[in-house]
């Protein structure tokens, strides 16, 4: 099983899979630039320091809703799908695996009692950002 795992078609990424074992040496962002969420890990020696900051305001454009989860308990099988709504993969996740998903679309299975940890933009105005299908 690969520790990062690109799930594409010939014209997109659909998901980004980090697996818990991943463990990076160096500071590692693993989507592109070009993606609308920056995913990566930042690695400190002990004693290191970030000097204090804020973030100014800049405007951003943003075209859809970007998600990461992290499976905080249990596991699930996430079932992604390209813009077709075909279906390309099936991939177990597992505890403190992180899924990034890009584009496309996703449904899940839980296979035991499952928390997943959702992170992406907001903020959320409704049901209505959803487009159901299957």
């Amino acid at each position: 099983m690969k520790e990062i795992e690109f799930i594409q078609t010939a014209r997109q990424t659909i998901a980004i899979i980090i697996r818990a074992s991943y463990s990076p040496r160096e500071t590692t962002f693993i989507s592109p630039n070009t993606h609308e969420q920056q995913v990566g890990f930042v690695v400190y020696p002990a004693q290191g320091y970030i000097q204090a900051h804020k973030h100014v305001p800049i405007e951003r454009h943003i075209k859809s809703t970007s998600e990461t989860l992290v499976v905080r308990k249990g596991r699930a099988e996430a079932l992604l799908y390209d813009d077709n709504q075909e279906l390309i993969a099936e991939r177990i996740l597992e505890l403190g695996d992180i899924l990034v998903l890009v584009s496309g679309g996703h449904g899940f299975r839980m296979l035991e009692d499952t928390v997943l940890l959702e992170i992406k933009q907001g903020p959320y105005t409704s049901l209505a950002e959803k487009e159901h299908f299957q």
